[in-house]
Formats: structure tokens, C-alpha cells, sequence
């Protein structure tokens, strides 16, 4: 069940290993977007704007703990690829001690917090408690979302992305049967939707607990390998925070924008919250290959194969181009078609709505070859160990967005709003090209010199 990623042709390992992935964060994704669509068709476009309105912050939760977990499996790949499979599970163990004392304590402050951080966000009144509601549920599940995040980052980590797409494929189906008895047959609301959230993840993360139990004897402890290594948990730290803090950097970039957002009003912000969750479906595939490239990267470093790390980016960068333009092209023309699922047309501001969903994906879809070329390199960089170069690139991207989000949107209004997060982008992305051009020509050189291949 586990893939080695050091050998082989590795076009077709990155692209096999991508796959599965691609369609297991699809679906992960689903969870909030059904939420969404059955929100808005039965509950009303307030209660919908006000889901919309958290949703930088419900991205803040989910990327802090994908984040972690990713940044946590980094070294069980590298241990895994150098064959140290009693060092691996020693890794395995410190890391799942991290995540579970991280998710408790994001868990108590976010559920402390949260109204104060809808008020400082600007919240629209009308959609106040809604959010307040859903977000509040998001917040008392985060343990569950470490948890489930941590068993799937540990299996892709040993190169197995088919197992956590199997059970979130169950899972998400649940979602949905959760979603219409909690809102429909029950009459919950946004609690309902979040709800069926939390619980749709548990039953994911118990499946991945299972067959890691029953099916995977390479994880097996023994008994002198579940000894807590302060040394050992720095490392993982060292790798598994600047990630996390990368993801939250991308968040807090986000919620400085819905707050900007916020004060156009609810029309508008359901306009964006339509848009950005038809553009998150078309993230994800990119996101994903980057996410494949940390696995591919952190391997190979293991085993000393720099070259072949350089060939895989390259093919890695043409998938991404083909994908990217190909999507672009669709979203740009007939993206605002799907809003449709979001919103229903015998809404007041219904027309208005839907002409600023196009106008927000026709801005956007035009940087999408970009925004695939930041995930690329930064989830390898990451791969590599590089973790405080990507964090760098991570504050450009919150710098740029921040500057357009307080220096524009308030004065110009929605324009400025759908220009701000291709600007981060393109800012970010542009460090991250440089820095892997410089940091992969020094491996190179270590790997011919004999030198300690470091970050």
C-alpha cells in the first residue's frame, strides 16, 4: 500500500500519486460545498452569505491543520525514502503527539474567540448570527479535522493516496445524507450544516485509523520507539509550523479581504463567496500536485536523488500549465453558469449577484497558470526542507493582499476586491520560481561535491 518514489518514471509516479489525491481534496471540499448549496436552495441567500462570510475563516482551520499535518508527514517521507523504518516510526509517534496537544488548544481559543473575530471582521448584521452558528461547530471539530489530516498526511507520506480517497469518498456521501436530515428533515439550519460537517470528517478519520491498524504492519510500534524526543519533536516542529503558518499567513490574507468584502454588503458577499467556491474546485487539482511534489521531493532528498527531484518539477510544471490554461479558458467564459446551485433566481438582488460572480471569475481565471506555478514550487521547497523560504513567500503573498485589501477595496469597492488575491499570487509566486532555481542548483552541487544535503 505504500509507493516508492525514487524509482521508476517519474511522470507517471507524480501523476499516479496526484490523482487519487486530486479527487480525495475534491471531495473533502464538498463537505462545505454541499453545505453551501443546501444552505442557500433551503435556508436563504442570508444564511448563505453568512456561511460565505467565515468561509476565510473555516479556510484558516482547515488549512492550519492540512498545513501541519503536511509540514508533520515531511520527515516520515524522508525517513520512509532512506529505508530507516524504525527512525520513521519513532517520527510517526512524536508527530501524532504534536497534533493531537496543537488541536486542542486551536480548539480552545478559536471557540473563545470567535464572536469577537466575526465583530472585528465587519460581519454584516443581517447574516451575524448564521455565521456565528456555523463557525462556532467548525471551531469544537478542529481535533477531529487534525485527526482525520494527520492519518491521511501519514499514508500519502509513505506514498499510499488511494486509501484516504477511498473512505473520504464514503464519508463525503454521508455528508450529504447528514446535510438534508439535519437542514431539511430537521429544520437545524447552519448549525445542521456544520454539524454534518464535523461528523462526515470523524467517520473519515476513523476509516484511516482502522486500516492503518489492521493493514499496515510497517507502522507497528515497538515499544522502545513511543518515547517522546524533544529533539526529535523540534525537527518536526521545525517543518510542521512554518507550513501551518503558511497556510494561516494565506488565511489571514483572506480574512483581511472578507473583511474588506464585508463592508460592500451581503449582495456582494454572497457574489464572492458563489465565485470563490466555484474557483475552489478548480484549485484543488493544482494544489494537489504541489502537494504530491512535497511527497516526490522529500523522498528523493531522502535518497539522495537531486537530478531526478529537477526532472520531476519539470514535468510536474507542464501538467501544471496544461491544466491551469485548459481551466482558465472554461472559467473565464461559463464559471458564473454554476453559481446557479448557490443561489436561487427568485432572489431580489439575483441578477446583480450573478453579474458580479462573472465578473469576479473572469478576473481571477485569467491568473490561474500563476497560481499553479506558487503551489508547485512552494509545497516542493517545502518537500526539500525549506520551510522559512516558503514562509518568506507566504508574507509577501499576506503583504500584497493586505495592501490591496486596506489601501484599495475600501476606496474603489468590488474591482479592487477581485484583483486582490491574483496580486498576492503573482507576488508569491514570483519569489518561489527564484528561490527554487537558486535552491536546487545548491543541492546539486552538495549532491556532486559530497557534501550534507541541508536546508
Amino acid at each position: 500500500m505504500t509507493k516508492d518514489m525514487t524509482r521508476g518514471n517519474p511522470f507517471w509516479l507524480i501523476l499516479g500519486f496526484c490523482l487519487p489525491m486530486v479527487c480525495g481534496n475534491l471531495f473533502q471540499q464538498l463537505y462545505n460545498l454541499v453545505d453551501s448549496i443546501i444552505v442557500g436552495q433551503y435556508v436563504g441567500v442570508k444564511a448563505f452569505s453568512g456561511v460565505g462570510s467565515v468561509g476565510s475563516v473555516y479556510f484558516l482551520v482547515i488549512g492550519t491543520a492540512t498545513g501541519i499535518c503536511s509540514g508533520f508527514a515531511i520527515p516520515i517521507a524522508q525517513r520512509f525514502g532512506a529505508e530507516d523504518f524504525k527512525g520513521m516510526r519513532k517520527t510517526v509517534y512524536n508527530a501524532e503527539m504534536l497534533a493531537a496537544v496543537i488541536s486542542v488548544l486551536m480548539m480552545i481559543v478559536t471557540v473563545l474567540f470567535c464572536r469577537p473575530l466575526l465583530t472585528l471582521m465587519k460581519t454584516p448584521s443581517d447574516t451575524f448570527e448564521y455565521a456565528l452558528s456555523y463557525i462556532r461547530i467548525i471551531f469544537l471539530g478542529i481535533p477531529i479535522t487534525v485527526f482525520y489530516n494527520m492519518l491521511s498526511s501519514l499514508l500519502r507520506a509513505l506514498g499510499d493516496s488511494r486509501t484516504p480517497l477511498r473512505y473520504l469518498l464514503i464519508s463525503s456521501l454521508l455528508n450529504v445524507v447528514f446535510d438534508l436530515l439535519f437542514i431539511i428533515t430537521l429544520g437545524m439550519g447552519v448549525t445542521g450544516a456544520a454539524a454534518a460537517t464535523v461528523l462526515s470528517q470523524f467517520i473519515s478519520g476513523l476509516l484511516c485509523f482502522r486500516f492503518i491498524k489492521t493493514k499496515l504492519p510497517i507502522l507497528g510500534y515497538e515499544e522502545n520507539e513511543k518515547v517522546i524526543d524533544t529533539a526529535l519533536m523540534k525537527k518536526i516542529l521545525s517543518l510542521g509550523l512554518p507550513m501551518a503558518f503558511q497556510f494561516s499567513i494565506t488565511a489571514i490574507g483572506t480574512i483581511i479581504l472578507q473583511t474588506a468584502v464585508n463592508t460592500l454588503g451581503s449582495g456582494i458577499v454572497a457574489a464572492t463567496t458563489a465565485g470563490s467556491k466555484i474557483q475552489t474546485l478548480v484549485i484543488q487539482p493544482m494544489e494537489t500536485l504541489g502537494v504530491t511534489m512535497a511527497t516526490y521531493g522529500g523522498q528523493n532528498l531522502g535518497a539522495g536523488k537531486i537530478d531526478r527531484i529537477r526532472e520531476g518539477a519539470r514535468q510536474a510544471l507542464c501538467l501544471q500549465v496544461i491544466y491551469t490554461v485548459t481551466f482558465a479558458v472554461i472559467i473565464y467564459f461559463f464559471g458564473d453558469l454554476a453559481a446557479n446551485i448557490f443561489i436561487k433566481n427568485d432572489e431580489p438582488e439575483y441578477k446583480i449577484i450573478m453579474m458580479n460572480v462573472k465578473h469576479y471569475l473572469q478576473v481571477t481565471s485569467v491568473f490561474y497558470p500563476v497560481l499553479g506555478v506558487l503551489f508547485l514550487f512552494r509545497n516542493l521547497l517545502q518537500g526539500l526542507g525549506f520551510s522559512a523560504v516558503t514562509l518568506l513567500a507566504g508574507v509577501v503573498e499576506l503583504i500584497a493582499r493586505s495592501i490591496v485589501s486596506f489601501g484599495f477595496v475600501y476606496r474603489i469597492g468590488f474591482e479592487a476586491a477581485c484583483f486582490a488575491s491574483p496580486v498576492a499570487w503573482t507576488a508569491a509566486a514570483l519569489l518561489l520560481v527564484y528561490l527554487y532555481v537558486y535552491e536546487i542548483k545548491r543541492l546539486i552541487h552538495c549532491s556532486r561535491h559530497g557534501e550534507p544535503l541541508q536546508a
